[in-house]
């Protein structure tokens, strides 16, 4: 598996399921990343689409998803965090906006990393 970011040069993924050489992806990813799991609902170019977070931190997100988005395309997305886990008495809607830096295949899907560049929270 080769992954390629934004600049287009190989890159090396920290997650057991993305590893290539055991390496990092310092230069994008100055934050520390949460492993969680929600459904997203992804806004491209070439419509609405279906996704799974893997992982999200303040700078950005990895969806697990079947479709390819490619490497600098803008895209509106909706995450909604369950009351549970945000320790509130309703959910919380985070509606994004960002644009992919990388794009990668594993195991038949596709990975999609976002960078956000503008987010707001409603109470869904």
């Amino acid at each position: 598996m080769v992954t390629r970011d934004v600049a287009g040069y190989p890159d090396k993924e920290p997650m057991a399921s993305e590893r290539i050489n055991g390496g990092h992806y310092d230069d994008m990813q100055s934050a520390p990343r949460f492993p969680l799991h929600l459904h997203a609902s992804v806004k491209a170019q070439g419509g609405a689409l279906s996704a799974e977070t893997e992982n999200i931190s303040a700078n950005g997100v990895l969806f697990a998803m079947d479709s390819d988005v490619p490497v600098g395309s803008m895209v509106d997305f909706t995450i909604t965090l369950p009351a549970d886990v945000v320790g509130l008495m309703q959910n919380v809607q985070i509606d994004c906006r960002g644009r992919v830096v990388r794009s990668f295949e594993d195991r038949g899907r596709r990975g999609v990393g976002v960078v956000i560049d503008e987010y707001h929270f409603e109470r869904a």
